[in-house]
């Protein structure tokens, strides 16, 4: 059995109304009588009548819907992202659509291309680890699709942005491991294009300055797919394993790294943290029950959500061309468990 709906014009046919008062009856408008309302209705009821968003899209100059690109939803943070979107774009009355990078450049470009296809009234988006032109948004962007940026941005479109405190994410998740007393400390993170890379490695860098400990580019290693690929992280350790003074200590800058690291180091028995501490970003909340439980910093990704969304909505919804944008840094949160406990 098909599930068909029927049009305005097909209940015209059927009650011998004209279009015009089909419409004007399902509005509730006033030039209808109530005795045509109850009937129109009715019928629309009964046969599956249902309004054409793209044409009522057209009318009202929106589609009320918004249009969001992230590299993988099971990523903890970018799912904590997804729910903050969500709770500000349906309490406005807009819908979301959702679309996954999976970290490739040529994927994402086709996404935008699909949402866009879709007329969507604004774009939300998380760079990924593989965009380095971004031709496709800029385009867009002086055609005058609202855009917002979130996590991992880019300073060629001036737009509003939300991001986290990535600099002192890195900065207060090394120092930590310093004042623990480690001093070897290795660094496996994601490209280096990409904006988190740069600020989490800044505060890594400044972190070591402050010690006196010059940087090893031994100790440094870049993952080119945010870890997506699981050999990537284990080339990595691998090489970092293999060094004359191996380090002591590793600090990793995503999620995906982070647990991966983790379960390779379990899976070689390296003792976490005697023979090697670990420390990284993480907004999993399984951090305490891992073996063992992980130091971390934590992102507010919820409400990184909620504030993009209210940054695209004010763009979408203004009467008058924006010119005045701001980047919002929210804070991070270092949480310490046994995975750096000094033994």
């Amino acid at each position: 059995m098909n599930f068909s709906s029927i049009t305005i014009k097909d209940i015209a046919t059927a009650l011998n109304l004209s279009v015009s008062t089909v419409s004007k009856a399902l509005r509730d408008s006033y030039e209808i009588s109530e005795n045509t309302k109850k009937l129109v209705k009715e019928y629309a009821q009964e046969h599956n009548y249902r309004p054409n968003p793209i044409a009522q899209s057209l009318k009202q100059g929106r589609s009320k819907s918004i249009g969001i690109v992230v590299s993988t939803i099971e990523n903890q943070f970018f799912s904590q992202v997804i729910n903050g979107i969500e709770s500000v774009a349906y309490e406005a009355g807009f819908n979301v659509i959702i679309t996954q990078t999976h970290e490739s450049y040529e994927l994402e470009v086709k996404n935008v291309g699909h949402l866009t296809h879709r007329s969507i009234d604004g774009l939300l988006i998380s760079l990924s680890t593989e965009t380095n032109d971004i031709t496709h948004l800029k385009t867009l962007h002086k055609q005058g699709l609202p855009i917002v940026f979130f996590d991992r941005i880019t300073d060629e479109i001036d737009t509003h942005k939300v991001i986290a405190d990535n600099f002192k994410g890195g900065y207060d998740a090394t120092r930590h491991l310093l004042d623990s007393g480690y001093k070897r400390i290795a660094h496996i993170t994601s490209p280096p294009n990409i904006s988190i890379t740069k600020e989490r490695f800044a505060g890594y860098r400044k972190a070591l300055e402050e010690a006196g400990i010059a940087i090893d580019e031994a100790y440094i290693k870049y993952c080119p797919h945010g870890g997506r690929d699981i050999g990537e992280i284990e080339n990595a350790l691998n090489e970092l394993l293999s060094l004359k003074d191996k380090p002591d200590a590793i600090f990793t800058t995503s999620d995906r790294i982070t647990t991966t690291t983790l379960s390779l180091l379990n899976k070689f028995k390296i003792k976490i943290p005697q023979e090697i501490a670990l420390i990284g970003y993480t907004n999993t909340t399984l951090a305490d029950v891992l073996n063992p439980s992980l130091s971390s910093v934590y992102q507010p990704g919820f409400e990184m959500g909620q504030k993009a969304t209210q940054k695209l909505l004010e763009l979408i919804l203004a009467k008058r061309p924006i010119y005045d944008f701001e980047t919002l840094v929210l804070p991070t949160q270092l949480v310490t468990r046994d995975s750096t406990a000094r033994q």
